[in-house]
């Protein structure tokens, strides 16, 4: 059976990446602001809005909504995993085994992301609810508000959220799979 994606011109979707092997190489300053500067670098040539973002040690979850008509967020992974490869610090890619030697691929990132269409505007606040509390989840954290990597102090400062959100338990199921 072959994985196939959901494309939605204008569409809203979750997505997480993983670190190749889980290394926490977002454990560094250096490399979250590498990856800031990916996500930048792609935005100039193809727009898309980051709704919600959380970059946890050794994965991204994150949700993007394209503009009318464009469906194409596999190429803006691709560019922003390339752009990030190419320029983070030498001393986090981790030797690449043999099938990625074969096709001269740096280790990284896994392979693959997951992906989750969005479907309604339930479905869509559920999942950033889940993007904020992840810290808490892993444990990183008592509460949203202490993880600097995140754009839940975006969604406090809107007015979305109240600065205590998320000190309590919370249980997602069926969201994530990272």
């Amino acid at each position: 059976m072959q994985y196939r994606r959901a494309f939605i011109p204008g569409g809203s979707f979750f997505f997480t990446l993983v670190t190749e092997r889980r290394s926490p190489i977002f454990d560094e300053a250096e490399n979250i602001a590498t990856l800031r500067h990916a996500f930048r670098q792609v935005k100039q040539s193809r727009p898309f809005d980051i709704d919600g973002i959380v970059v946890m040690p050794d994965h991204i979850h994150c949700i993007w909504t394209l503009p009318t008509a464009d469906l194409d967020y596999p190429t803006r992974w691709r560019l922003i995993k390339t752009w990030f490869t190419k320029h983070c610090n030498a001393d986090f890619k981790s030797t690449p085994n043999r099938a990625r030697k074969n096709k001269h691929e740096q280790a990284i990132w896994q392979h693959r992301y997951w992906e989750h269409t969005l479907r309604d505007e339930a479905d869509f606040m559920r999942h950033i609810e889940y993007i904020h509390y992840n810290p808490v989840k892993h444990g990183y954290v008592a509460a949203p508000k202490d993880w600097p990597h995140s754009s839940f102090h975006r969604y406090v400062e809107a007015g979305m959220y109240p600065l205590n959100w998320g000190e309590n338990v919370i249980e997602f199921e069926g969201i994530g799979h990272e």
